[in-house]
């Protein structure tokens, strides 16, 4: 578990993970994409990404953060 954050026009540079995440969004918009979709992320949304997903937060046309989950914890799927 931990924060993500992005300030307002920055861009989001992050790689898929190998573990699950939940995002829950606590300031700010923006849009999840993924390959597939994309969809809005606007404060109190909770969003699913699954692992190995190439996913990124784009258009924050304002501070974006969110608290992120990662199901099992971040890294230790490569160990088990």
């Amino acid at each position: 578990m931990g924060t993500y954050s992005i300030p307002a026009g920055a861009t989001d540079a992050q790689q898929p993970h190998g573990e699950d995440e939940v995002y829950i969004v606590t300031s700010g918009v923006a849009t999840l994409w993924t390959p597939t979709s994309s969809v809005p992320a606007p404060t109190g949304a909770v969003l699913f990404v699954p692992a190995g997903l190439p996913h990124r937060f784009v258009d924050a046309d304002e501070d974006f953060a969110t608290v992120v989950v990662f199901g099992p914890a971040e890294g230790t799927r490569a160990r088990m």
